[in-house]
């Protein structure tokens, strides 16, 4: 399995981990984003929409978009609950990043830390709507230790990829301490050293 995927995007990262976190053998292709190494005609003959992570198969077939990726390389797996409705509230949440966080959240991240712009020009409501996402999760950690109830799951790993890195957005943590023990607590669950 090859993963084509840029070390600076958190959607890459989540793939990564689950892969390490399962076992799972993989060769990692670096793609440099910023450099439009998407866009070439080589890439685009494996992913027409021209996005990381991507994951090639054995047997040539190719996979996008990472909540896809991490869904289906963790079936069977402790990542996603055997409960059925677990299971659902696990995807509410898949769903949920990558409509109401990641569009600000990272997006804000992006600006700020690859474009260069300071905290003043980020777009006030992306700015905004990044807060909320964030005081969504810490109600939801304030009462449950993962953001599925049975355990940890692929729901902690999509949103840990960019709700680590809050910070190189602009979004204080410091009052989330739910959110900040959640953190702490994926990082040691994936093995992961803790966030710059």
């Amino acid at each position: 399995m090859k993963i084509y995927g840029d070390g600076n995007s958190g959607n890459c990262l989540k793939v990564k981990w689950v892969c390490d976190d399962l076992a799972l053998p993989y060769t990692w292709i670096e793609v440099d984003t910023l450099n439009r190494e998407t866009r070439t005609p080589e890439f685009l003959a494996l992913n027409s929409a021209g996005q990381v992570p991507m994951v090639q198969f054995d047997d040539g077939r190719t996979l996008a978009q990472s909540n896809a990726i991490i869904r289906y390389l963790a079936r069977g797996s402790d990542l996603i609950p055997a409960d059925d409705f677990a299971a659902a509230k696990m995807d509410e949440w898949l769903f949920w990043e990558q409509y109401s966080h990641e569009p600000y959240v990272a997006v804000c991240r992006f600006q700020m830390r690859y474009l260069g712009k300071p905290a003043s020009d980020l777009d006030p409501d992306k700015v905004r709507r990044g807060y909320a996402a964030l005081a969504r999760m810490e109600q939801e950690l304030a009462v449950t230790p993962f953001l599925v109830d049975g355990g940890f799951s692929l729901a902690d790993v999509s949103l840990l990829a960019y709700t680590r890195l809050a910070h190189e957005g602009g979004f204080e943590l410091d009052a989330y301490p739910a959110i900040r023990r959640w953190i702490g607590s994926c990082e040691q669950r994936l093995r992961l050293p803790p966030a710059p």
